[in-house]
């Protein structure tokens, strides 16, 4: 499936699913203001039946339209006449249960000689339970004496009745979370798909490279007259072992990562002078960089507590890390400090450099810094993936601070016990 597919289906499917959503949205909003117009409607009704019932107690004639909505959760009704509160909350218990109105409702009369809501009550939604009043009714000027209804959870009331409608939202969000799912593995499986096609045509070109100078060597080393030219038998002889070791470390790379996905790397923890280390790993290099290695092991506690095989695999990687983006004139320095209880390796080189949008990305397993078409430096992508994983597993830490064209520096900080 190429870039343009991809994208395009992600751009369909985005589309459809914002629509359903949309429509979901709309088709909830329109149940829910029907809803709303029929809570609306009915408790007007209640109010107004309460009202006329109260003025049928008094032998007052009916009011045709005796109650008015103050808001969206409050409603008055004209009275006429004061009234005792357990009467007028008995009508409006009785006439809920009638409506279906099982919410929690307030209530109270407005008492036109002290200018104030004087009676009221909190009533569950089971008409059972009164309490006080949570906060005063507001007043209304348009009757003289009358009573007020407030629906606190009205709200939570209508939505408990669009049980159909939750149930679809919930079916529609978890549509659009199996899309968004499908759509990140989808581009995951291309990314492992492309990171696995660089990483074969990576290894391909270098394990062809050193076979190559072998099958060379070995042709020359063939030929009798060899014998007679021990300097160049011995030149080739070397050629041989430099290569085999080349896919020797190449080979341990790509078995070490496996390890480590398989979660066997297994540390013989032991009391180690990382100087010692350092100067072992070095020593092999040093004749072939000449004075471009600088060596400060300003350290004087140096001692620490590390497998050694995987601590020179560590040494050994981030050093020929350096190397290869050196560039033609390399100036890598190898450093070590003791800041505060730790102690501070690094290796730095004069190379191109990492810019920042890449750093958090180069310890990826198979990441390359993207350089276009084409890498002028080789290699898996797996060295620093494996350091890291070094450092992890002796619970260390490492850091990287670079600048394109400017180097790089590794650091692997290391707490030392006291």
């Amino acid at each position: 499936m190429n870039r343009n597919t991809i994208r395009l289906l992600i751009i369909l499917g985005t589309l459809s699913i914002t629509g359903i959503i949309a429509v979901q949205a709309y088709w909830v909003k329109r149940a829910f203001d029907l809803k709303e117009q029929q809570f609306r409607q009915t408790v007007m009704i209640s109010l107004r039946n309460v009202a006329n019932k109260i003025s049928s107690l008094y032998k007052l004639s009916s009011i045709e339209n005796p109650v008015s909505q103050l808001s969206s959760d409050y409603y008055v009704a004209n009275l006429r006449i004061p009234l005792d509160a357990d009467v007028l909350e008995h009508y409006l218990k009785e006439e809920f249960k009638k409506q279906n109105l099982q919410t929690d409702f307030e209530y109270g009369i407005y008492d036109c000689d002290t200018d104030k809501i004087v009676d009221g009550a909190h009533i569950n939604s089971d008409f059972e339970e009164s309490t006080a009043l949570k906060k005063t009714l507001p007043k209304t000027d348009k009757y003289l004496n009358y009573f007020g209804v407030r629906f606190p959870s009205k709200t939570s009331f209508l939505a408990a009745r669009l049980d159909i409608w939750v149930i679809s939202s919930l079916i529609t969000l978890v549509v659009t979370a199996f899309f968004g799912y499908s759509m990140f593995v989808i581009l995951r499986q291309k990314r492992l798909s492309e990171v696995q096609r660089d990483f074969i045509n990576n290894m391909t070109h270098e394990f062809q490279t050193p076979i190559s100078t072998i099958r060379v060597a070995t042709d020359v080393l063939s030929q009798t007259k060899i014998m007679e030219q021990p300097e160049r038998l011995k030149k080739y002889v070397h050629i041989i072992r430099q290569e085999n070791n080349r896919l020797k470390n190449q080979v341990e790379s790509v078995l070490n990562t496996a390890r480590m996905e398989r979660g066997k790397m297994e540390l013989d923890i032991r009391l180690q002078e990382l100087h010692s280390v350092i100067y072992d790993v070095t020593e092999g290099v040093k004749a072939e960089l000449e004075d471009a290695l600088s060596i400060e092991l300003n350290a004087t506690r140096t001692s620490i507590y590390a497998d050694r095989i995987q601590l020179i695999s560590l040494i050994r990687n981030l050093l020929e890390n350096a190397i290869k983006y050196s560039g033609k004139k390399p100036c890598i320095r190898i450093k070590t400090e003791n800041i505060a209880d730790t102690l501070v390796f690094s290796i730095s080189d004069n190379g191109v450099g990492i810019a920042k949008e890449h750093q958090s990305k180069i310890f990826n397993k198979f990441y390359r810094v993207p350089t276009g078409n084409t890498h002028n430096v080789k290699g898996f992508g797996l060295g620093l993936s494996y350091v890291r994983e070094i450092v992890r597993a002796h619970k260390w830490a490492i850091k990287v601070d670079s600048e394109p064209n400017k180097g790089s520096t590794f650091s692997v900080i290391i707490k030392q016990e006291v």
